[in-house]
């Protein structure tokens, strides 16, 4: 055994054991109480539904229920990769979730940082309130404000065709090419100013002395954001890049089911959507089970590949 070891081992050794008595349970029994309550919430709503995944692996019929309905294996998934549709759905939901991914992501890194670099701070506060509230907003109002906006008479095709931009307005909600553009600039517009905030918080932590000495060395503004804010905030856009793309696959389901109708439906529908058509609306609860069970996986993957690359490259990881 080497020095270091033996050393190592002897600390372990000497390093007092912490005793639980029932005096300090009692001091904690606030704390002890609010972690149960949450503990038991988080089995009954998480973890106990999973056992509707067995749905999945059955010919489910909601009159037999889960305990009698007949087995199938996985006979549901070789019926969901078989379906033109389905793929078709899963290349939508990537393509919206990667897009809606690097587009919030970045603009909420970019906003943080012009943020941060307004000197006033009653200007800073007024942008900061402003920018974060559409995320209150519902969806619902959201859709509503791009359609008007967008819409044959709206004030976005009024402003191109005065400018001589467009010969004709454009029902931008009927062509299949504008989709994904649409749901990315509404995912930014409501979203960045509220994906700001942490990145804010984390650029407020950063030491002051670290742009003095940067001042003093004679950096300008944007030398100091890439040698002092950029790495200073690094751990925490790894930690979120980490925990978002897990998230890949949530492209949504209401901004594309109000937006969406039958001319882009081809580039519209999500797995979240597929799965409330044939789940619910068809009643083939056990196809939609599948569907739901194929995302949930996925999105483990992801996160277990991305922590991986992190990990190997030395960057900040979830576990």
């Amino acid at each position: 055994m080497s020095l270091t070891a033996k050393a190592k081992k002897q600390r372990r050794g000497s390093e007092p054991k912490t005793k639980i008595s029932w005096k300090e349970i009692k001091r904690q029994k606030v704390l002890l109480i609010w972690s149960a309550i949450i503990v038991v919430y988080g089995v009954i709503f998480y973890y106990l539904p999973l056992g509707g995944w067995l749905m999945a692996f059955q010919d489910y019929k909601p009159r037999d229920g889960l305990l009698h309905s007949a087995f199938v294996g996985l006979d549901k998934f070789k019926v969901l990769f078989a379906d033109a549709t389905f793929l078709r759905v899963i290349r939508n939901t990537l393509a919206m979730g990667i897009i809606n991914l690097a587009s919030t992501f970045i603009m909420a890194i970019v906003f943080a940082i012009l943020l941060n670099e307004i000197k006033s701070r009653s200007g800073k506060k007024v942008v900061q309130t402003i920018s974060y509230l559409p995320h209150f907003l519902s969806w619902i109002i959201v859709t509503g404000i791009l359609h008007d906006a967008l819409s044959g008479t709206g004030i976005i095709n009024e402003v191109l065709v005065k400018l001589n931009l467009l010969e004709q307005p454009i029902d931008f909600f009927a062509h299949t090419e504008y989709f994904w553009p649409l749901v990315a600039f509404a995912n930014v517009w409501k979203e960045t100013g509220w994906n700001a905030i942490i990145y804010l918080a984390a650029i407020t932590a950063i030491d002051p002395s670290l742009y003095e000495a940067a001042s003093i060395d004679g950096a300008g503004r944007w030398a100091k954001i890439k040698h002092v804010t950029l790495p200073g905030i690094k751990p925490t856009i790894m930690i979120l890049l980490l925990m978002n793309v897990g998230n890949v696959l949530n492209a949504g389901f209401e901004i594309q089911y109000l937006l969406g109708n039958g001319l882009v439906q081809s580039v519209s529908q999500t797995i979240d959507i597929y799965v409330l058509k044939w789940g619910i609306s068809q009643g083939d609860f056990a196809i939609g089970t599948a569907a739901g069970i194929f995302k949930s996986l996925v999105s483990i993957i992801l996160i277990v590949i991305a922590n991986q690359i992190a990990k190997h490259n030395g960057e900040e990881r979830l576990f």
